[in-house]
């Protein structure tokens, strides 16, 4: 007996390491949190988004820009978009079986789109685009039958469109436009239901989709049998070749970037300074800011990675301060080509001339080799998103939510009826309203917004905004009108008395949106219930008029929507106290 009490004893210690490990097994990451982490493995560079996904989490549910379904935590939405994330997409995403949203939208991913994508077929919206893919169009997307969205533009993509789409049933919204896409686009099953916008930009591309008549339609008939085999057989030649190619230049660019980054240290941080040091100069719009160029461009020089407040839709923001005590911020916007200084030139130029209360004032430029550097009013209260969704407990009052409705809508009509051209912004949202001290809003990142040069159409046709506020002939057609805007705006109000985002998971988890869940409550009479339920000194009159508004603004049909003077006007008369509007004043401060 004592021998097998000494025994049992000197092997105690292995039979808790044994313990342990059981336990660490138990906790360990869930299958989709693993497939999450080796799809950040894939990426090699990026803003820093995923620095929080941590592996030794439970699972994946907290990690920003992942949303689960609460009673099953599987992962249901992933939404990384506009986070320069560089690098392949993992084949791993295909893991995630009851994905319904994934978008991954204006980024740096290269490669092929992996085509382990086919099998998360509880897929509604597929978002790839602005990203610089190349290979083909995966068959395999053909077998999500639950695919409502699929938007793959502007990338590098060729061969040909696969048939197997034809099967997406439930397609609304096809989007293949500026790729390197050839040959007949087909005809079966969906196809026939989108017209040319979902295909510009392939001068490949042909069908009666485009009216581009194809070769074997006008008496030059396509290679067959044997001819096409080797005109395959080549094309997989050189795709393979190129690929090889690719990888072996970005391991070299991996390793060039090791090397500097250890020889050098962390320089990132002087990338304004090296702006500013190959000669710029300053353009100042408003005359009342007792600066010479000389003292901004000290103050630029002096800028780093501390001093970064966020990173907008079209680059970085820093937080610039003068000597004097007053506080701008610098929006760094990298030049991208040949006729990057024309084309902005041309509409800072513009810009610069509008100055109103309920807009984030463009003050000047810093014109330097390699970057445009805006500046811009800072405003201390942030952003509209932060103050709904990140202040924790502290929430905003009833008549502080009415008060940034009406400052945003006031912004938003400036720039519709008041500016010559007009101005569609394409992209409102709550991180595009920006608060003052006093929590008045203000609307920014219309800058960068294409103007509107044609006084009959005003009508634009570069895709732009975010999921969940986008209007649905916006997401059919890529045309952006005023009515596009006011459909974004009537999101944006749903948001704001909610304190939910558009793509909230309560929504997911019904197969909704926020403007599909208002719908259905208005079916039933209880519209109400959509107002959030810890607002204090909600007011049942001002309530109901804020969501007759909205639920105008969010019509299906645009010709059904208010224009946003319309929107201005019925605020101030069924919402706010009476009073003259300061709508039409262009030079308010």
């Amino acid at each position: 007996m004592g021998i097998l009490l000494k025994d049992f004893q000197g092997s105690l210690p292995l039979y808790i390491l044994l313990l342990c490990c059981l336990v660490d097994i138990c906790q360990s990451l869930t299958a989709d949190g693993e497939a999450l982490v080796n799809f950040r493995t894939s990426i090699i560079s990026s803003d820093d988004v995923l620095g929080q996904w941590r592996p030794e989490d439970p699972d994946p549910c907290g990690w920003k820009g992942v949303i689960c379904d609460q009673k099953t935590m599987r992962v249901i939405s992933l939404n990384v978009s506009n986070h320069k994330l560089k690098g392949l997409i993992s084949p791993d995403i295909g893991k995630l079986d009851h994905l319904k949203f994934l978008d991954l939208h204006y980024n740096n991913f290269y490669g092929e789109i992996p085509p382990e994508l086919g099998n998360c077929t509880e897929l509604q919206g597929l978002f790839l685009q602005n990203n610089y893919l190349s290979g083909f169009i995966p068959t395999g997307l053909g077998n999500l039958s639950n695919l409502q969205t699929l938007d793959i533009s502007s990338n590098s993509l060729d061969g040909r469109i696969p048939t197997s789409l034809g099967n997406l049933r439930n397609l609304l919204n096809l989007n293949v436009s500026s790729n390197f896409l050839a040959g007949p686009i087909p005809t079966d099953g969906v196809f026939d239901q989108f017209g040319s916008n979902s295909f510009v930009g392939n001068s490949d591309l042909c069908g009666k989709q485009i009216n581009k008549l194809c070769k074997d339609e006008v008496g030059n008939q396509q290679p067959t049998g044997s001819q096409n085999v080797k005109k395959n057989s080549g094309r997989l030649l050189i795709s393979a070749s190129a690929t090889v190619g690719a990888l072996l230049l970005v391991a070299l660019m991996c390793f060039w970037g090791c090397f500097l980054y250890k020889k050098l240290g962390k320089n990132d941080a002087k990338g304004i300074a090296k702006d500013v040091s190959g000669g710029a100069s300053i353009v100042m719009f408003h005359g009342d800011l007792p600066y010479s160029s000389k003292d901004i461009i000290k103050k630029l020089e002096a800028l780093n990675d501390e001093h970064i407040i966020g990173a907008g839709g079209f680059g970085t923001v820093y937080k610039l301060s003068m000597d004097d005590g007053n506080v701008f911020a610098l929006k760094r916007i990298v030049k991208l080509n040949e006729g990057f200084d024309r084309f902005f030139e041309r509409e800072l130029a513009i810009l610069g001339s509008i100055k109103h209360k309920y807009l984030v004032n463009l003050r000047g430029y810093c014109n330097s080799p390699t970057s445009k550097l805006l500046l811009y009013d800072y405003l201390a209260g942030g952003s509209l998103d932060e103050a709904l969704h990140e202040n924790g407990d502290e929430q905003l009052a009833w008549e502080t939510r009415v008060k940034i409705i009406m400052g945003a809508a006031k912004g938003l009509a400036y720039l519709h009826h008041d500016c010559s051209p007009r101005i569609i912004h394409r992209d409102i949202k709550s991180s595009n309203i920006l608060l003052d001290g006093n929590s008045e809003a203000r609307v920014s990142d219309f800058g960068l917004a294409k103007l509107l040069e044609d006084e009959e159409s005003h009508i634009t046709t570069i895709v732009a905004g975010t999921f969940g506020y986008l209007a649905p002939e916006y997401m059919q057609s890529g045309r952006a009108t005023e009515k596009t805007d006011v459909y974004s705006f009537g999101v944006l109000m749903l948001e704001v008395v909610s304190r939910k985002r558009p793509t909230d998971a309560s929504f997911i988890e019904k197969g909704l949106n926020i403007v599909g869940w208002l719908n259905y409550l208005v079916t039933e009479d209880r519209q109400r219930e959509i107002i959030d339920g810890e607002c204090e000194g909600v007011e049942a009159e001002t309530s109901d008029a804020l969501l007759s508004v909205a639920i105008q603004c969010v019509s299906p049909s645009p010709e059904d929507r208010p224009t946003m003077d319309r929107v201005v006007k019925t605020l101030e008369s069924e919402v706010m106290t009476p009073c003259p509007s300061d709508f039409y004043d262009s030079a308010s401060d």
